[in-house]
């Protein structure tokens, strides 16, 4: 545990008392965002926040290991204590665990296989998978990457992001991977698949990962309307007159998701 975590009696963040832990988040949170170090006077300005009570709780937050002040460049960023936040999270893995069961369900719904994925970079990390009675293994088995423009989970997760976000990721046209000489091979094809992603409010592949198989998904939002992961539901291509009903089973379990990890329902 970081020294400084928990406090010898209560702490006052100078004349700020501790009610004030929303603007404590709200200053973590901005420096996650971050791409590098920033000046205390840009973090005030950002979250409209006076400078006095800025200096006074980045002190604080300093002491306690989650931010470290740079003095020669005069900035801020965060600190050992906010790293072990991060890999806690990862060690408890909440996000599966929330959804395990909704996952789960969505399958027995469908009598589909049923998975979640995760955005890491380019790829697609699958996290859950639900396999239907009387369902052959999918290439979507848990810990596999697959190319994000190539899958109904990834399309799901691009379409809910900034479009310069989009652009960042795939700079030019040796990075998009192709498997099975199908899927978007340029940016502005992938932004054109986005655009109608976003339309219909869920993301449909078919034959780009697995010949004969389809799949459609839709995006889990945090309370920021940021894409953290993706539902998905996986068939033979055949069965695509049953789509509609099964899209809808997935947008059903993704708000419901999103929900329970305080996002939009």
């Amino acid at each position: 545990m970081v020294e400084g975590w928990v406090p010898r009696r209560p702490r006052r963040f100078g004349a700020v008392k501790a009610p004030a832990a929303h603007e404590v988040l709200a200053i973590l949170a901005h420096l996650a965002r971050q791409a590098g170090p920033v000046p205390a006077a840009a973090i005030a300005r950002d979250l409209q926040l006076p400078r006095s009570t800025t200096y006074e709780l980045l002190a604080a937050l300093e002491t306690a290991g989650f931010v470290v002040h740079l003095v020669d460049e005069r900035r801020y960023c965060l600190g050992v204590a906010a790293h072990e936040l991060g890999t806690g999270y990862a060690r408890q893995a909440p996000l599966q665990r929330i959804a395990r069961v909704p996952v789960a369900r969505l399958a027995d719904r469908t009598g589909a296989t049923a998975h979640m994925a995760v955005l890491h970079g380019r790829e697609v990390i699958y996290v859950i998978e639900e396999r239907a009675p009387g369902r052959p293994p999918l290439v979507t088995d848990v810990g596999v990457r697959l190319p994000a423009q190539l899958t109904a989970s990834g399309r799901a997760m691009l379409a809910a992001m900034p479009p310069a976000q989009v652009a960042a990721l795939f700079p030019d046209a040796s990075t998009f991977v192709q498997r099975h000489e199908a899927g978007p091979r340029s940016l502005s094809a992938l932004r054109r698949l986005l655009v109608e992603t976003r339309r219909a409010g869920r993301a449909v592949e078919e034959n780009e990962v697995t010949p004969g198989y389809a799949s459609v998904a839709a995006a889990v939002l945090d309370h920021a309307k940021h894409p953290v992961a993706s539902v998905a539901v996986t068939f033979p291509v055949e069965e695509m007159p049953e789509c509609p009903a099964r899209a809808e089973e997935v947008e059903r379990t993704a708000r419901a998701l999103a929900a329970r990890l305080g996002g939009p329902r």
